[in-house]
């Protein structure tokens, strides 16, 4: 859906569209340039994921970015009416809500809403990283910023290089969905392959940001099942599966392992890599137990590399 930016300039009241990406800052290749001392050269970005999403990130900058007086310092899913703080300036952030198409001879008191959702299997992949609350509290913020801009400008591209789709970041988590219902085991192993390439992107914050005071890893947790798509004005993803998921996701800190994937998932895989490791386990909001395997990043090459030789 459409959105658009609203600030005002010189006493002159400017509208601009937010595109794929839309940049803030005092640098004459940006695309709102704002002559204000206040602002950094490149000081902000909004950026959109999928068909819908739009997210303000800070570039690390001097004086921040606010979002209703708040400061930003992950990426923040915008909403419609939100109003954004950067410098001395004030942007009015504005999205374009669905159209309800109505029948001219039907009562406005009738108007019927179909609600039915649309039911796909999917594979999803949640990854997070790991003791992000307390790095938050001794990392200075201006490093902390840069630093998860980073991690969700690389993690979203690696996402979209592998056919998947970002359904949203929450925080220091990003959620992922992939669609292929004719071609579920190539669901899985697209998101094995980002999975890994997340990791990778982690451990590169490592070498890139040497002041953050301890090594960044991440959880992942990948399901495979039937869920409801395109709910709400996000367009995300609902249901069991979506769940199931993120208590994978977490299960990894019990487990000690990089990686859970569910039963829906694994079994996609050749059956010498999983027949001798799965297990159950408990998770929250499920009476029965799930089945699982748990491998670590390190075996993530070797079992595409099996996956390749028995295609």
């Amino acid at each position: 859906m459409p959105a658009s930016l609203t600030y005002t300039i010189d006493t002159a009241t400017q509208t601009v569209a937010c595109k794929s990406v839309l940049t803030v800052g005092r640098d004459k290749s940006c695309d709102i340039v704002l002559v204000d001392l206040m602002v950094s050269r490149n000081h902000a970005m909004i950026r959109r994921i999928g068909n819908s999403d739009y997210y303000l990130i800070d570039g690390g900058s001097s004086n921040g970015s606010y979002i209703n007086q708040h400061r930003v310092t992950t990426p923040k899913l915008l909403k419609h009416g939100d109003r954004i703080t950067i410098g001395g300036f004030e942007f009015l952030f504005e999205q374009e809500k669905q159209e309800v198409a109505v029948m001219d001879n039907i009562c406005l008191l009738e108007t019927i809403v179909d609600a039915n959702p649309e039911i796909k299997r999917i594979t999803i992949l949640v990854a997070d990283i790991r003791g992000f609350t307390s790095l938050s509290e001794r990392v200075p913020i201006r490093t902390l910023t840069v630093m998860m801009n980073t991690w969700f400008n690389e993690v979203s591209d690696v996402i979209i290089n592998n056919n998947g789709i970002v359904d949203k970041f929450i925080g220091d988590c990003v959620f992922a969905r992939w669609e292929a219902a004719e071609d579920e085991r190539s669901t899985v192993l697209n998101a094995l392959k980002a999975a890994k390439a997340i990791d990778t992107v982690t451990q590169n914050l490592n070498q890139d940001f040497e002041e953050v005071p301890e090594q960044l890893h991440i959880g992942v947790g990948i399901n495979t099942g039937a869920a409801s798509v395109g709910i709400g004005v996000d367009q995300t993803a609902l249901g069991d599966a979506v769940n199931i998921a993120f208590r994978l996701e977490s299960a990894t800190k019990l487990l000690g392992r990089d990686i859970v994937l569910s039963e829906s998932t694994y079994r996609h895989l050749p059956k010498a890599l999983w027949q001798s490791s799965a297990q159950k386990i408990k998770v929250k909001g499920k009476r029965d137990s799930l089945r699982i395997v748990a491998f670590d990043f390190g075996q993530v090459d070797a079992i595409l590399a099996m996956v390749r030789k028995n295609s």
